[in-house]
C-alpha cells in the first residue's frame, strides 16, 4: 500500500506581507513565513495528495520505445525517465553521452521511475537505431525539418506496429544518420517566437499524445 501524502496551507500573519503557501505534513518550516519569518497560522487543515487519474492497462494502446540520443542533461534525462512510466513507455534505450540511471543526480527528478522502467545503453544511437529497426519497431524522430509533421495527426498509424520514438541532443537534434533511417518525423507545431521546446517537455507532449490521442 503507497503511503498517503497529506499537505496544509498556511498563511503568514504578517499584513504587509500574506504569504500563502503549502507544505507538507509534519514539515515545521511553515511555521515561519519563508519570504519574511512571521508566524503563520493554518489557512486549509491537512488535506490528502490530489493524486492523478489511474490508467487501466489497455492491451490495445499502443507499444512505444524510446531512444534517447545524446542529451546532455540529467535532470531532462531523469524527467523523461518518469513521464516514460507514466505514459505506459515499455523501455528506454540510452546512447551516447545521455546519463545513465548510475548518475546520482538523475533520482532527483526520476523519482524512482529510474527503477520501474526498463532501460539499457549503447554507445551508438545509429547503432542502437539499426538494432530496433531489425527488430521490427518502427522508427519516429520527435524533431523539425522539412520531413517533420504534427504529432496531432500521428495517431491512426500507430495501430501498425511498435514504434521506437527517437529523441536528440538538446541542442544539435537526432543526428541525421538516425533521421534517414526514420519511417516518420513528427513535431510539435509552435505559434510563439521559439522554434522549440524543452526535450522533457516535449517529449511528454508527444508521448501522451502518441498514447492516449488528442480527445474524441
Amino acid at each position: 500500500m503507497s503511503q498517503v501524502i497529506r499537505h496544509r496551507v498556511m498563511q503568514c500573519t504578517a499584513e504587509r506581507c500574506s504569504l500563502r503557501f503549502p507544505v507538507v505534513e509534519h514539515d515545521n518550516r511553515g511555521l515561519r513565513c519563508p519570504r519574511c519569518g512571521s508566524p503563520t497560522v493554518v489557512g486549509v487543515g491537512l488535506y490528502d495528495e490530489h493524486k492523478a487519474p489511474r490508467c487501466v492497462a489497455d492491451p490495445d494502446l499502443p507499444r512505444i520505445e524510446v531512444l534517447l540520443d545524446n542529451i546532455r542533461s540529467v535532470y531532462n534525462v531523469g524527467s523523461i525517465f518518469r513521464t516514460a512510466d507514466a505514459a505506459g513507455i515499455s523501455r528506454l534505450h540510452l546512447c551516447g553521452i545521455t546519463p545513465t540511471p548510475q548518475h546520482p543526480r538523475l533520482k532527483k527528478t526520476a523519482l524512482g521511475a529510474d527503477e520501474s522502467i526498463p532501460w539499457d545503453y549503447s554507445s551508438s544511437g545509429l547503432a542502437a537505431a539499426a538494432g530496433l529497426k531489425a527488430r521490427g519497431l518502427r522508427l519516429w524522430a520527435l524533431e523539425g525539418g522539412d520531413r517533420s509533421e504534427s504529432i496531432f495527426s500521428c495517431n491512426p498509424t500507430l495501430s501498425l506496429g511498435p514504434v521506437a520514438l527517437v529523441i536528440g541532443n538538446e541542442v544539435c537534434g537526432v543526428d541525421p544518420a538516425i533521421i534517414s533511417l526514420c519511417e516518420r518525423v513528427i513535431g510539435i507545431p509552435m505559434q510563439g517566437v521559439k522554434t522549440s521546446l524543452n526535450t522533457a517537455v516535449a517529449f511528454g507532449i508527444a508521448v501522451f499524445t502518441m498514447v492516449h490521442g488528442t480527445g474524441p
